[in-house]
């Protein structure tokens, strides 16, 4: 007899086995050239373990969901996994695993935890995967965030902040935590609100003046963001001043489809989570020569809900 995970195991493979290339290349192959290439964005899926307290959650639909975090994430990467032409480069933006369940830095080299799982998760994308820190990924109040960093750095090889010059583009994974309002030691301590620091903001007009088609990503959405920081100088004033060189910012956090447009500048879109439902992911085409872009599953989205129809054959 079959117990649950194996029974997930087959449903997830039978959803791979449902699935076809038709729509795919219905999208692709019609206008595929040299110069485009193919990239995949998740949010949020809150990799769980064994340490976890079950009905820590807010409300049923968290307690829910987040016990199948697992099985959705590795469904996205299978689909994801299937496409020919296939994706190139995968972004996950933020959320990776949920809390920290001890404090301990040893703690996570002794045990087999979320961080593990998250990765071995991972590993198994055809394409490189590139990771982005959300709100669970830190713990401002009770883990200091230079520890999040080494964990991070020692587990995934991962910076707090990176980007990623490819085929003539820029993929910056922004970090909403490093600035005064995730220091628990700052008067204006807010965890609710993101903030980037004077340093990562003066990294980011460095990458922004090579004016390269640049792709942003930061977990907390553009309106939890602080506009500026210091005086006049701060994420949103950036991203009006290189608005021709932004192709898109995406954020996650909120869990749900929004369209922001063009509110802060360039294009802004917060994407859903695959801890909600597994055909949450985005599949953009990039167009290298024009410095343009499309997101190819955008017809599949239930905008303002958790949900994406399937990727498959009608």
């Amino acid at each position: 007899m079959l117990n649950r995970r194996q029974f997930t195991g087959i449903a997830t493979a039978s959803l791979g086995s449902l699935l076809t290339r038709k729509l795919w290349a219905e999208q692709v192959r019609a206008t595929a050239s040299p110069d485009k290439f193919y990239i995949a964005l998740v949010a949020d899926c809150h990799i769980i373990d064994d340490y976890y307290v079950k009905g820590s959650e807010n409300g049923v639909e968290d307690n829910e969901s987040i016990l199948v975090t697992t099985p959705r994430l590795e469904s996205a990467r299978d689909v994801i996994n299937s496409l020919s032409p296939a994706i190139e480069q995968v972004f996950l933006i933020g959320d990776y695993f949920h809390n920290y369940p001890s404090t301990d830095y040893d703690f996570y080299f002794k045990n087999t935890t979320r961080l593990d799982h998250a990765k071995a998760i991972t590993d198994k994308f055809k394409a490189p995967v590139h990771l982005g820190f959300g709100n669970h990924d830190y713990d401002v109040r009770r883990v200091p965030r230079d520890m999040s960093h080494r964990l991070f750095k020692a587990k995934f090889n991962t910076d707090p902040y990176t980007v990623l010059d490819y085929k003539g583009c820029k993929f910056i994974h922004l970090n909403n935590f490093l600035g005064s309002t995730q220091d628990n030691k700052a008067s204006d301590f807010y965890p609710s609100l993101g903030s980037l620091g004077e340093p990562q903001l003066h990294w980011l007009e460095a990458q922004l003046a090579e004016r390269k088609p640049t792709f942003i990503f930061i977990h907390y959405p553009l309106m939890q963001t602080q506009a500026t920081e210091f005086r006049d100088y701060g994420l949103q004033p950036l991203l009006r001043r290189y608005a021709d060189t932004i192709q898109l910012v995406v954020s996650g956090h909120i869990h749900k489809w929004i369209d922001f447009a063009h509110t802060y500048g360039p294009q802004h879109y917060i994407m859903a989570a695959t801890r909600y439902d597994p055909n949450a992911y985005m599949l953009l085409e990039v167009d290298k020569r024009h410095g343009n872009w499309r997101f190819l599953n955008a017809d599949l989205v239930q905008w303002s809900t958790h949900y994406s129809k399937p990727y498959r054959a009608t």
